[in-house]
């Protein structure tokens, strides 16, 4: 059996010794919540990495978002080189919901359009899972809503062993009923061709292609082969293909759905003709027909997913299966940045219910499409067996359930300390912080300026600029991409301060900053509140010179505890670095370059760009390897089509070992 092995240049430093010990030690005990309060910088994710080592259990790393998601794989996987270290977010490049507007009488399709190498991941996750045990999945918040029927999976994948004896027409037909499509001209993901005694499938899980060769009614060879020039890359003696699609429903189960939606519409249609709803009466008729002859010939129709309950065979209200389904029972849930993360999983449900009951209140679906839905908050935490909670300000709820279970983690191994925290009144604030901004400048350091309004960010930055500081603003307006290009250029020296609102918190790792200002800190709020006040401070704290400054007139008592929480860990790190005789050390983290942030779905790269962006790919964040395969996969085709051969494999070469990074080979 495999068991994670933690690969990495350095050993546990500071408090990462007792943190990760007193975890260890908690979710041993059988205990159900903990919580990891770890300080910005202090290497939360070697903690987590260690835990997962020690504990040895399937685990899923929950985030609020892809890029977070995508970093921390990235991360794990460098920690975790010979495990499984999978990548399971959203497929959808782009999504509109299927929704009816009744003031304007308007139905909006769903249009929608899959990312495949995402869908690519997201099958190999689940694979990993059935397979291993030394499987590790990060997921965004998308890893709640429904994904098949894990059994039913299980149960329709097609088992190879060499010797086996079995007809291939068995195996072609198998293969058809879980959705792999015969070509015999082009091979790829969900494909299958036969020649003569050879077929050759490529699962859905990755990128090479399995040839199965047969002498008679007997697998005589299982191998995995380069898809683009058919060299032989492995021999297997057993192999499991799943499903191409994580949505399979057996031909009984099948008819059993049918028969199940045509009684809920005979029962709708009675509703709705009873209250003398006759056009939603007549609209669900004519849509669910359609819907039920689609289903009945060609076993899909659109918008299947509304169909979900009856299709899985599962009761009204009863909720569906999802990615954490596929882990065995005993499994482990690290949820990073909770404070963000376990209020994601609250409002899910009730966004999609509401878009949901406005379609079937106007026919346009039956009752039964609620049930294709996120999971409830209550649902999911009853799924879960084990969790960590990892922030840096874990949330009230996070830290109740974990019942004292609150392991710190304050020390930084480079021995930087959290910043000096000053409040200052708001008279002449902005000269003030004019004069602070030039001391930086001076020292060829950074500045974060955070404001309460778009408006006052706006009019700060005009202000600064005609004073001679080079400044930018960042607001909400700005794209991600956009968004990575500013961070860069502030890092790199393009300019010395950046101004926003409520852009300078979670995942922001600016070295570089050494100076965080907060105006008007004493308006109660959101944007004031403790938690947010110590995640902005914290932004400074990568710096050996961090500073501080709180313009406010008035001590707010969320303000009293995030001075108050800050000046305690400095405290801490302070007498742990004199204790061991540690100088702290700046961090000297590479800058990549911005032309990685030219991978936008909506910008198309030219062939020299594309050749500077391939160049550094392995600083590439992994969510955007995907756009960049799409992107080589049409410079290839253009090369083929000018008959440029040399030009297309050079293209075909790259692309293959941009799916190895995407997969961890």
């Amino acid at each position: 059996m495999m068991q994670f092995s933690l690969q990495a240049p350095f050993a546990p430093t500071g408090d990462q010794p007792s943190a990760i010990a007193q975890l260890v030690k908690s979710i041993q005990a059988g205990h159900r919540y903990q919580t990891l309060l770890g300080a910005t910088g202090t290497g939360k994710t070697f903690t987590m990495a260690a835990v997962i080592e020690k504990i040895g259990k399937p685990t899923l790393v929950l985030a609020h978002n892809k890029t977070l998601a995508a970093q921390l794989c990235n991360e794990l996987r460098e920690f975790f080189p010979n495990n499984a270290v999978e990548y399971f977010v959203s497929y959808y490049d782009y999504y509109q919901p299927e929704a009816y507007i009744p003031v304007t009488d308007t139905f909006i399709e769903k249009s929608a359009s899959i990312n495949d190498e995402i869908d690519m991941l997201r099958h190999s996750a689940t694979r990993s899972l059935f397979e291993r045990r030394d499987a590790i999945v990060v997921a965004s918040i998308s890893c709640i809503y429904g994904l098949g029927m894990p059994a039913e999976y299980l149960r329709a994948s097609i088992p190879l062993q060499v010797g086996m004896e079995v007809n291939q027409r068995e195996i072609l037909r198998s293969l058809a009923s879980v959705q792999y499509n015969r070509n015999d001209v082009e091979m790829g993901r969900g494909k299958f061709r036969v020649r003569g005694d050879v077929l050759e499938i490529g699962p859905a899980y990755e990128d090479r292609i399995v040839r199965v060769e047969f002498f008679g009614d007997e697998i005589d060879a299982i191998r995995y082969v380069d898809p683009v020039t058919g060299e032989i890359l492995q021999s297997l003696e057993a192999l499991n293909i799943y499903p191409a699609r994580h949505f399979v429903t057996p031909e009984d189960q099948l008819e059993f759905a049918l028969e199940a939606i045509a009684a809920e519409l005979k029962q709708r249609k009675a509703e709705l003709e009873a209250e003398n709803k006759l056009l939603e009466a007549q609209r669900i008729d004519q849509r669910t027909r359609y819907d039920l002859e689609m289903l009945r010939e060609v076993g899909y129709c659109n918008g299947v997913e509304n169909y979900s309950r009856h299709l899985a065979g599962r009761q009204a209200g009863e909720p569906p299966e999802c990615l954490i389904d596929y882990f065995p029972n005993d499994w482990l849930l690290v949820v990073d940045e909770s404070h963000v993360t376990v209020p994601q999983i609250r409002g899910m449900y009730n966004g999609d219910r509401a878009r949901k009951l406005v379609l079937i209140d106007h026919g346009f679906r039956l009752p039964s499409a609620a049930d294709n839905r996120p999971l409830k908050s209550e649902e999911f935490w009853a799924k879960v067996n084990q969790c960590v909670f990892v922030s840096a300000t874990p949330g009230n709820w996070e830290l109740e359930v974990s019942e004292g279970r609150v392991v710190e983690q304050v020390i930084r191994p480079t021995g930087v300390v959290d910043p000096e925290i000053f409040v200052r009144p708001t008279e002449g604030q902005i000269d003030d912080l004019l004069g602070e901004i030039k001391q930086r400048v001076d020292r060829r350091e950074r500045t974060l300026v955070t404001t309460l309004t778009k408006r006052m960010a706006e009019d700060l930055t005009e202000y600064l600029q005609d004073h001679g500081i080079r400044v930018r603003y960042l607001h909400s307006e700005i794209n991600s991409i956009e968004r990575i290009e500013i961070l860069q250029d502030l890092r790199e020296g393009s300019f010395d301060v950046l101004v926003g609102v409520n852009l300078l918190r979670e995942g922001l790792d600016l070295p570089e900053v050494s100076l965080v200002a907060i105006l008007d800190a004493d308006k109660e709020g959101f944007l004031r509140a403790e938690r947010s006040l110590i995640q902005t401070i914290g932004r400074a704290a990568r710096n050996v010179r961090g500073q501080a400054i709180l313009y406010a007139d008035n001590l707010t008592d969320s303000m009293a505890k995030a001075i108050s929480e800050t000046e305690r860990r400095r405290a801490i790190q302070i007498e742990y670095n004199e204790k061991h005789g540690i100088t702290p050390q700046q961090i000297v983290k590479k800058s990549s370059n911005a032309i990685l942030s030219f991978l936008a779905v909506s910008r198309r790269l030219n062939a020299q760009e594309l050749e500077t962006v391939y160049e550094q790919a392995s600083d590439l964040p992994l969510e955007q390897i995907p756009e960049l395969i799409t992107q080589l996969e049409a410079q290839m085709k253009e090369a083929a089509k000018n008959l440029e051969f040399e030009e297309a494999a050079k293209y075909r070469d790259r692309i293959k070992h941009l799916r190895d990074k995407l997969l961890g080979h």
